[in-house]
Formats: structure tokens, sequence, C-alpha cells
């Protein structure tokens, strides 16, 4: 078994439980506290990847340009998702519902990555393209005659992540090409800082956080650091983004059936069918066309 399939199923799982903590924290906390608190779960991964890359530093700082300032500036916007994905758990989604909807990011990296890298689409993909479309519409709530229930706020808020962390992971795929999976990583988590700085100074607390709210606060920055660590390594050791980004996004396989048992929530069977679309969807995504090989690059022998 390859090391980037295994790394990947270890984000798989990490992030599953990041996906899980997130709601209980979210009903008790506000979305600017989650994220900043949460930050505190980041510094033992922050501190680790600093010892074991500061000599590498001046070997890869002249590549931050092309390697340190995308895996940044991923870190910032993807902290910015985060927070959207927080407020669209305080805003009433459920967690079964929100993490396999803002799971179909792998659809921007994937469009961004035809664009600017050229990389082409398969039959399977495009389908896969139509399907996330069709996974979007489960979660929308028409009522006859009253088209303002079409935006939720949880809905609106859940739309956020999409983008912001298909741009983060296309972000963080330009990065790993350049610089070791350690540094990336560190320079990704270093981007979550300026967020744990501004938002105190932008939103109050509420003070005294209990102390199981802190643990909660310190596993989800765990889950999230060590998950993101694993994706990175996973690009690291020969996986392809355009398998790893989707694999490592079914995440919501792990939430959903803990969500259910541990928070005790209920899916309607439009809600239903939007998580089954959701995840074919980022199945269809992760198929990609196999490489030519050499074999079957030469042609046959024409003659009888």
């Amino acid at each position: 078994m390859p090391r980037w399939f295994l790394y990947s199923l270890v984000t798989m799982f990490l992030w599953g439980g990041w996906g899980v903590v997130s709601k209980p924290l979210s009903t008790t906390l506000s979305p600017w506290q989650v994220q900043c608190l949460s930050s505190l779960g980041l510094l033992p991964v922050l501190v680790v990847l600093a010892a074991r890359q500061l000599r590498n530093l001046k070997l890869e700082i002249r590549n931050w340009r092309r390697a340190l300032l995308p895996a940044f500036t991923g870190g910032v916007i993807s902290s910015v998702g985060n927070l959207a994905c927080f407020q669209a758990l305080a805003a009433g989604g459920k967690a079964a519902a929100v993490i396999p909807l803002t799971s179909l990011y792998p659809l921007v990296t994937i469009i961004l990555a035809r664009r600017v890298l050229k990389e082409r689409l398969n039959a399977v993909q495009w389908g896969g393209i139509v399907v996330s479309f069709a996974a979007l519409g489960c979660f929308f709530n028409v009522e006859p005659g009253n088209l303002s229930s079409l935006w939720s706020p949880w809905l609106a808020a859940a739309l956020v992540p999409i983008v912001l962390w298909g741009v983060s992971d296309f972000l963080q795929k330009l990065a790993t090409g350049h610089a070791p999976s350690e540094l990336t990583t560190f320079a990704f988590l270093l981007g979550f800082v300026p967020a744990g700085v501004l938002i105190p100074a932008l939103q109050p607390f509420a003070w005294p956080v209990p102390a199981m709210t802190w643990l909660l606060l310190v596993l989800l920055g765990l889950f999230y650091s060590l998950g993101n660590f694993a994706l990175i390594t996973a690009y690291g050791s020969g996986g392809r983004a355009s398998v790893v980004t989707p694999m490592t996004s079914l995440y919501s396989l792990i939430t959903i059936p803990l969500a259910v048992l541990l928070l005790h929530e209920p899916i309607s069977s439009r809600e239903g069918i939007g998580i089954l679309l959701a995840v074919l969807a980022v199945l269809a995504l992760g198929r990609e066309t196999p490489a030519a090989t050499p074999e079957s690059m030469i042609d046959k022998d024409p003659r009888p």
C-alpha cells in the first residue's frame, strides 16, 4: 500500500473528528471564538515543525515566493473558510449536512488546476461536476411562493468554504513542488496566526470558558493541523493532488455516522439524498485518467 494512500486515510479520520467536534463548539461559542481559541491546538504542531525545519530554512528561503508564500496565503484563506464553516454550524446547520456539503471544495481545486495548470478533466470528472450541483440543489429549502426561503443562513455560509478551501488546496499543491512537506505545513499553519491575533481585537470574548470546552478547542486544532500535515505529506509522498484532494475530502464519511450517533442529528430524506450525491460527486472528481504506460504507447505491428 503506497505511503500517500495511508496518509490520505489518516487525513480522512482526523478531519472527520474535526467535523464532529466543530458542532458542539459552534453552539456554545461564537464562530470567531472557535476559530481563535482552537488555534491553541495548532501550537504544538507548529513548534515541532519549526524545530525540525530550521535547518532547511536557509536552503528554501530563496524559493519562498514559489513555496512558502503560497502555503502561508493558503493558510490565511483556509482560516477564513473555517470561520464560515463554524458560522454555518452556529446558524443551525447540522454537522451531518454542512460537512459533506463543504467537502465539495475539490470542485474548485480541479477547476483551478484545469485553468492555470492546463490539467484536463475526463468524462467521469465532468459527471462529478454535474452531480455536485445536484447535491447543492438538495440543500436549498424552497417553500412554495416564498423565494426568500431559498437562502437559509447556514446554507449561505456553507458555500463560502467550498470556494476558499478549494483555492487553499490549489495553493498548497503549488507549494509542495518547491519545498519539503514539513516546511510547507509549517508555512500553511502559520497562516492561521493573523486570524488568531486579529479576532480578539475585533470580537469581544465571553469569559470564562469551561474546562471541557477548552479540551474540545485543543482537540479541534490538533485534528485540523495533524490532518493537514498528513495531507501535505501525502502530496509529498507521490500522491497526485487530483486524487488525494477528493479522497481526503471524504472525511464526511467519518463525520456523518458520528454526528448521528453522538450528536443525535436527524437526517431528512432530501438531506440524505444531498449527502449521498455529495459523496458520489467527490468520488467522481477523484477519478483520474491513468497515465499512459510506455507499453501502451507503442504502436502494435500492423502486419498480419
